[in-house]
């Protein structure tokens, strides 16, 4: 990208060039602003959200036309799709114009909405929708449409759906017009003061090549275990996970390198890529960052940053040793030894030297945090300690340029993220105003308190089928503002609940038959993506059933209802718990499982997680029998 900069700024260079120039220079001056307002916060709020909200659109817009330009030959398809887009500039430029007027005149005194405030808003609408469809696909383009339908329309529905009706004028005001819910509410406000500041952080640390070493100690550190490569793709993808946000990003990071090394120790493309894909979404639930889901859960729920990655230290630790559990089962089904020549894996002294580069930065989130900084902040102390370390790295020294292209980058994807939090935002902004999401609440408390697996099942179900072709954090979005207030009818606590709701938006993207990171992990196997999404969902099947072991047990939390010895019981029945649920799975041991004893181990994990003692006790008894025989350690007649 930088050569075609350098082309333009030296040469003149084409149209294509021109655009990639003008995306380029807009995404650095979106990533420092991002910095700057971060570090000193010296914006006025409603020019910032509204300038950011532009010079996004602008960026999509152009990068879209230098990306599909060279590949139309059609001189009138052409020239229409430019004029369109210039129709949606104007459009989104007017309607923001429109947004920063109205709040300074509302400030000063009572306001009521004209017809160009209408005009205005829809304007709006129509951008925002066309442009969600372009960057993230039909999934959240279709959930944004049918939002607006509902509002416009659903004073006609049926029964629970039916709402009282709803002028232009009042959806204006609602979804356009005001700060605190649509497109420019609180939603936003979070994600443009913590979460930006974080993805920024996260293309950075890839482009200054932290990421290289990062892959380079895994497969030192997991050497010597039966999964190798596989094993350190997980440990990696969780590392490079925690600090991107991203599962694309970090398949696309890792996965790269280490699916094809997994395929070459034996693998099949199948389980290489669902490897990599499980892990790279996990990355999300890793502390001490989390990726910016977790950012915007902290404000919604109300839950300071350092108590929240605390209670979801536990139970990443559990997701990730289930990976690991599944890893070494399925090396022990394909007969895969551990390494034996270990100087390939040598660690130079350079090495040593540019793993400051993603140690450093990991330290000052955590002491930040420690120290009483807010989230924010320590992303913004984060990403200067990354700079200043990053010319440890002889690359960077060699070519400084690298850290431009990283802004690029970085502001480029800032742009495409605030697009689907506008979308996002008209969907939110929906159900509060029609109070959609209260209703939906109301009938799953139907089901009674008395039935909190069912209902917890039924949560579970929506959210999968909510967060399903989206990005984790709108699709975390729609499910805790859509679902948590019935999840939390039932008894539970914010911390909990939204948890909940996070472990299942996380999981959708594993989810077929629309799991985005299958899909983006299998052609770089040369693998079939649903199959990829089924293996996927094998490897990754603990993250369906944690969520139900803290909602019961939030003791594994460590922060609410702690006690030491409940704590103790349930780690350890939860282990048992996810080996036999890992290796009935993969109908295999230490040797073949026979239908039954797959049943079998499936039925003993189920009985050891509940909370009865008369279950649990006699299950978890059971499984450790089951197991000491498949282990040959008691030679009953043949039981696993």
């Amino acid at each position: 990208m930088l050569n075609h900069i350098k082309g333009i700024l030296h040469a003149g260079g084409g149209k294509g060039d021109l655009s990639i120039f003008l995306v380029s220079f807009v995404a650095v001056c979106l990533a420092l602003i991002i910095i700057y307002s971060t570090g000193f916060g010296l914006f006025y709020p409603i020019e910032q959200r509204g300038g950011i909200y532009v010079a996004s659109i602008f960026i999509v817009l152009f990068k879209m036309r230098s990306d599909l330009t060279p590949k139309s030959n059609n001189k009138l398809s052409r020239t229409l799709s430019m004029y369109f887009d210039f129709v949606l500039l104007i459009s989104s430029i007017f309607a923001i114009y429109r947004f920063t007027v109205v709040q300074k005149l509302m400030a000063n005194d009572l306001y009521d909405i004209l017809n160009i405030d209408v005009v205005a808003c829809f304007c709006g609408f129509f951008v925002i929708i066309e442009l969600t469809r372009r960057v993230w696909g039909l999934t959240l383009f279709w959930v944004t449409i049918l939002s607006l339908a509902y509002i416009l329309w659903g004073q006609d529905l049926p029964g629970v759906l039916r709402h009282t009706g709803f002028s232009l004028d009042q959806i204006a005001e609602n979804l356009w017009f005001n700060l605190n819910k649509g497109v420019f509410g609180s939603i936003t406000n979070i994600v443009v003061n913590v979460v930006l500041i974080f993805v920024l952080f996260g293309v950075l640390l890839e482009n200054t090549g932290a990421g290289e070493t990062l892959l380079k100690y895994a497969f030192r550190l997991t050497r010597k275990t039966r999964g190798g490569p596989a094993h350190a793709a997980i440990l990696a993808s969780g590392l490079f996970g925690t600090m991107s946000g991203s599962p694309v990003a970090n398949i696309v990071g890792t996965g790269t390198f280490t699916i094809p090394i997994i395929k070459k120790r034996g693998f099949s493309p199948a389980f290489a890529a669902g490897v990599e894909a499980t892990a790279s979404c996990g990355g999300q639930i890793m502390p001490p960052i989390m990726g910016a889901a977790a950012l915007v859960m902290a404000d919604l729920a109300g839950i300071p940053y350092l108590y929240l990655i605390t209670a979801a230290l536990l139970p990443a630790l559990f997701y990730y040793l289930s990976l690991f559990m599944g890893v070494t089962v399925e090396a022990r089904k394909q007969g895969i030894e551990p390494i034996v020549d270990l100087d390939a894996y040598k660690i130079t002294p350079q090495d040593r030297l540019n793993a400051i580069m993603f140690v450093a930065p990991i330290l000052s989130v955590i002491i930040s945090l420690a120290s009483g900084f807010s989230p924010a902040m320590a992303g913004f102390f984060a990403l200067i300690v990354l700079l200043v370390c990053s010319f440890i790295n002889p690359r960077v020294r060699q070519d400084p340029l690298r850290l431009v292209r990283g802004l690029i980058s970085g502001g480029t994807n800032a742009a495409e993220l605030m697009i689907s939090v506008a979308a996002i935002e008209i969907v939110v902004g929906v159900m509060d105003t029609t109070g959609l999401g209260l209703k939906f609440a109301g009938l799953v408390e139907n089901l009674g308190a008395e039935q909190l697996f069912l209902s917890l099942l039924v949560a579970m179900t929506g959210a999968l089928i909510l967060g399903m072709g989206m990005p984790t954090l709108p699709a975390y979005l729609i499910i805790v503002l859509i679902m948590g207030p019935s999840i939390k009818l039932l008894g539970l606590s914010s911390l909990v609940v939204h948890l909940f709701v996070f472990y299942y938006g996380v999981a959708s993207s594993l989810t077929p038959p629309v799991a985005i990171a299958a899909y983006v992990a299998a052609p770089i196997a040369g693998a079939n993506p649903i199959i990829t999404a089924f293996m996927a969902l094998r490897i990754g099947i603990a993250k369906f059933i944690i969520p139900f072991a803290f909602a019961y047990y939030p003791t594994i939390l460590l922060v609410e209802n702690f006690d030491f010895l409940t704590l103790i019981s349930i780690v350890f029945r939860l282990t048992l718990a996810i080996y036999l649920i890992s290796s009935a799975l993969s109908a295999f041991d230490r040797d073949k499982l026979s239908p039954i004893s797959i049943i079998l181990r499936l039925f003993i994990a189920f009985l050891s997680l509940l909370t009865p003692f008369e279950y649990h006790v006699p299950a978890t008894i059971g499984g450790l029998l089951v197991l000491a025989h498949s282990w040959k350690v008691i030679p009953f007649k043949r039981l696993a």
